[in-house]
């Protein structure tokens, strides 16, 4: 009985994936893509991603990979460090993107991800992909 119940809900969900996928959009809007990228910007203990840093990477590492224009948010992040089991809060950015519909696109925001993560020696970025209608 738990492996019907199991693949019905599966089912549903891949149904329901798939028609949240095919969005239907009205006027100038056309379906698209979007992306939000979480990054905390605390290091360690103490140390913190500095504005000109953060700038840095931005220029460096998101820009080249999606020059058409994004969106960042300051915002104020927290998440349960699984080593310790604690409630970290920190500050952390968001990052928009209104994706291009080009067959690497999430390769690219996997390249921005790995590379935050290396360089400002992070555990993970959030990469959070949803359907949208946009027009601009």
């Amino acid at each position: 009985m738990r492996i019907v119940a199991t693949t019905w809900i599966a089912l549903l969900a891949a149904a329901w994936l798939g028609s949240a996928g095919a969005q239907s959009c009205s006027g100038a809007q056309r379906p698209r893509e979007v992306a939000e990228l979480l990054f905390g910007h605390r290091i360690g203990a103490q140390g913190r991603v500095g504005e000109g840093a953060w700038r840095h990477f931005l220029v460096r590492e998101i820009t080249p990979r999606f020059p058409d224009g994004l969106t960042i948010i300051e915002a104020k992040g927290q998440w349960r460090d699984p080593t310790t089991g604690r409630i970290v809060r920190e500050p952390a950015s968001v990052v928009m993107i209104a994706l291009p519909g080009k067959p690497e696109d999430h390769d690219r925001l996997e390249e921005i991800a790995r590379a935050y993560k290396k360089l400002f020696r992070q555990q993970s970025v959030a990469i959070i992909v949803r359907p949208a209608c946009v027009s601009f």
